[in-house]
């Protein structure tokens, strides 16, 4: 981050697949009506070329001509030239909305003050209940969404990452396509030396939807929860964490087709021979067991 008083550089992300006529020309309004930075944003069209996207001086585009999956366009669009000086990045899901006009600045500041931070996250809430969604509070014992503090994994969706810090741990996954990517990055992350902030007096908004209405969601998640393993964690703790996903799929989902699916992309992860491996080292486990999330959950 900026060490003067200059306003500090902040690069947005937002992915299009042009599959959102209302939602996505909503959170771009709110995302170029941000005040106190100095913003500029790439939209990157999912095997696409963006439509509704506003005519403004700071904002560019990408038109991939296949959908190469979430994560992978994340990086398409952090590694444009015209993101290249930004202090942070910040990842926006098109059918989110920032609420005030100082949330990016909010977020800046948290890292702007505290140097040890790698990523900070919003509270997300759903906008017509205020619910926030279990798996959008980033740590175990998430019953209570307004409770801070220090975390080890994020909701992927709506975070801010210091630029430094997303370059040295290598970006998203981009073979994930969908799911567990937050896990990864933010392990890999943790592993640099830094560290992750929850902050739920930040709000974004966010339709509470299911990521089960994926129709891949099944095989995505058992696929990718054994590369997230096989890629970042060291070889004795392997099958702890898989052995224990095993275990709550099996207590969690009640659907024989579903747990079929599951099956097949485990053994999928389990035969990939492409997962990059470049395991987190000992101290690292070691500091996120003592953050609260031992990760072999």
């Amino acid at each position: 981050m900026q060490t003067n008083d200059a306003a500090p550089r902040v690069g947005a992300v937002v992915l299009t697949m042009n599959d959102r006529p209302e939602d996505f020309p909503r959170a771009m309004a709110t995302l170029l009506d941000q005040e106190g930075i100095d913003l500029r944003i790439v939209v990157v069209g999912n095997g696409c070329t963006p439509e509704q996207v506003p005519q403004a001086d700071n904002v560019r585009c990408v038109a991939l001509p296949d959908n190469v999956g979430i994560p992978e366009g994340r990086n398409i669009g952090a590694r444009h030239p015209y993101l290249a000086d930004s202090d942070c990045l910040f990842f926006f899901d098109n059918d989110a909305v920032l609420p005030e006009r100082n949330i990016l600045a909010a977020l800046a500041g948290e890292l702007h003050h505290r140097p040890e931070l790698a990523y900070v996250q919003p509270r997300i809430t759903d906008p017509d209940t205020n619910v926030t969604l279990r798996r959008w509070v980033p740590r175990l014992r998430a019953g209570d969404p307004e409770r801070g503090g220090t975390v080890t994994v994020m909701a992927e969706g709506v975070v801010m990452i210091r630029r430094t810090s997303f370059d040295a741990a290598g970006g998203w996954p981009g073979s994930f396509f969908l799911f567990h990517e937050g896990i990864d990055l933010s392990w890999r992350l943790w592993d640099q030396g830094g560290s992750g902030l929850y902050t739920p007096h930040i709000v974004v908004h966010h339709p509470a939807t299911d990521p089960a209405r994926h129709a891949t969601f099944y095989h995505l998640n058992a696929r990718n929860r054994v590369l997230l393993a096989r890629r970042n964690l060291p070889a004795p703790l392997i099958p702890l964490n898989l052995a224990t996903w095993v275990v709550l799929t099996l207590c969690r989902v009640r659907d024989r087709s579903a747990l079929h699916t599951s099956w097949a992309g485990f053994t999928e992860g389990v035969r990939s021979r492409d997962h990059g491996r470049q395991p987190i080292s000992w101290r690292t486990v070691t500091r996120l067991t003592l953050a609260g999330r031992p990760p072999i959950f």
